[in-house]
């Protein structure tokens, strides 16, 4: 189950006991859950809550890390060299700097060159535009134009609790409570947007100038 965090919602009870009828009583299956918002996902699944159907269910996590700038470029090369593609190395160069070793975007990347996109700032725009979308969806899900601006000024270096609320004060002509602001800041942390005020994704950084 992918992006496994978007069933939270009226029926993930229903979904999470069907999950744990499963596990106890079926044989010969194993549930795999992803998700982009580590949070969030761990919110839907509530493995540590005493009340979710899910607790002291046995299950393993495996967490993708960054990859370093080498591992990255050997994953891009390796990957490139199976398809007989030739990928000039300052592109490789480029492509390794600006994802930062994101296993998604370097697979994205290579997906588009090997779809004949081999134009770096084509990909790169890309990248961005669907990173847009995503946050765009976010901002409308959660139906305030205020995670816009917070997002806005995180990307524009804002990286401390009264810079944001200035930041914020100051675009929208009005003051902002400290609660609103704790629970914005809150949820882009659980969806694994941002941390320390700051994105870990440098992709959805320059996404966050275009909102």
């Amino acid at each position: 189950m992918d992006e496994s965090q978007r069933l939270r919602g009226p029926k993930s009870l229903e979904i999470l006991n069907a999950i744990a009828h499963a596990y106890d009583y079926d044989r010969n299956i194993t549930f795999i859950f992803s998700g982009s918002e580590v949070g969030l996902l761990l919110d839907f699944l509530k493995i540590d809550v005493p009340t979710s159907p899910l607790y002291g269910r046995y299950y393993y996590n495996l967490s993708i890390e960054r990859f370093s700038e080498q591992m990255a470029r050997d994953f891009l090369k390796t990957g490139f060299k199976e398809l007989n593609i030739s990928v000039a190395e300052e592109t490789l160069d480029e492509a390794v700097t600006f994802f930062d070793g994101i296993p998604g975007w370097l697979t994205f990347f290579g997906n588009e060159v090997s779809r004949g996109n081999e134009k770096i700032e084509v990909v790169k725009d890309m990248a961005i535009n669907l990173a847009r979308d995503e946050l765009e969806h976010l901002i409308k899900t959660r139906a305030s134009r205020r995670y816009a601006t917070v997002l806005n000024g995180i990307a524009k270096g804002e990286n401390s609790w009264s810079r944001i609320k200035k930041y914020v004060e100051e675009n929208e002509g009005t003051t902002i409570s400290t609660s609103i602001l704790s629970n914005i800041i809150n949820t882009l942390e659980r969806m694994s947007i941002i941390k320390d005020y700051k994105f870990l994704d440098p992709v959805y950084n320059e996404a966050a100038l275009k909102i």
